[in-house]
């Protein structure tokens, strides 16, 4: 009797959390091409752009302190060393990180846009939407009662783990934009250090290698989806021949499943990937 058949019930429940996951993915795709200016209409920018002025002047004054640090360490016979050469070598070097100081959220903002665009040029074209296969589809449907209710119960752990996945995805990407922002203001004093000595600029080149790899976590994050999203279109594996059709079905929502977590995973490991794979 067709009131035992519940596959109707378990592809509309699939469809109902597959579209769940197809939003989340969008939505992904729409804030990694987005810059953390016009994150939430620039509202938290707005905030860091408030307070930046304050790790500038910060960063202005400590510039001329750590040039000090720098030249005294540096310096063994104070006379040898007023020479023109290196009198221009340090004023060079004073200007530079005064200038950077003064216009290191301008060059994040230019990093931020190529990003953006970036990630814009992956994701244009490409298919993100997740759906159930039209011929393991015809097999739920067919499914007998006790196949049927074996089905639905896999089916709604596996919608679980999905809806899990959909919202840790989201908070992965959000996560990403607060630390960006968090970090901005400090680059003013990051570069102060400039100024110094090869010891002490350490801190600049420390904390430019974090920002790149923050910024360029968008672009892993996009190959991740993209990739993963391919590996759930490739249908089923090849082991499952000799298996019943309910079998292979069950088998192919468990990859689903699998490469969907598998699709987090490496969106939350994506800047540790990007820091390895640059030397960051």
């Amino acid at each position: 009797m067709d009131i035992f058949k519940l596959g109707d019930k378990i592809l509309a429940l699939l469809e109902m959390v597959f579209g769940f996951w197809n939003n989340q993915v969008a939505l992904v795709f729409e804030m990694l091409g987005q810059s953390p200016v016009a994150f939430k209409d620039g509202g938290p920018w707005a905030v860091i752009e408030g307070i930046e002025p304050i790790f500038v002047a910060v960063g202005s004054s400590l510039v001329v302190l750590f040039f000090v640090i720098g030249f005294c360490s540096e310096s063994i016979d104070v006379k040898d060393e007023m020479r023109f050469e290196n009198i221009l070598r340090m004023l060079i070097r004073l200007g530079l990180s005064e200038w950077f100081v003064a216009n290191n959220v301008s060059i994040m903002k230019a990093f931020f846009t190529s990003i953006g665009n970036l990630v814009g040029l992956l994701s244009e074209g490409t298919t993100t939407q997740l759906t159930i296969d039209s011929a393991q589809a015809d097999i739920i449907k067919e499914l007998g009662f006790g196949e049927s209710l074996v089905m639905l119960i896999l089916a709604s752990l596996l919608s679980i783990i999905v809806i899990i996945c959909g919202f840790f995805i989201i908070y992965t990407v959000y996560f990403r934009f607060l630390k960006i922002l968090i970090i901005v203001p400090l680059g003013a004093i990051a570069f102060s250090t400039l100024g110094g000595n090869r010891m002490v600029s350490h801190t600049v080149v420390t904390y430019c290698k974090y920002f790149l790899a923050c910024v360029f976590e968008a672009v892993t994050m996009a190959l991740a989806i993209i990739l993963c999203n391919a590996f759930i279109s490739a249908g089923l594996p090849e082991f499952t021949g000799s298996y019943a059709e309910w079998a292979q079905t069950l088998i192919y929502l468990c990859e689903m499943t699998f490469t969907i977590a598998m699709t987090v995973g490496s969106v939350k490991g994506a800047q540790s990937l990007t820091s390895k794979a640059f030397g960051l």
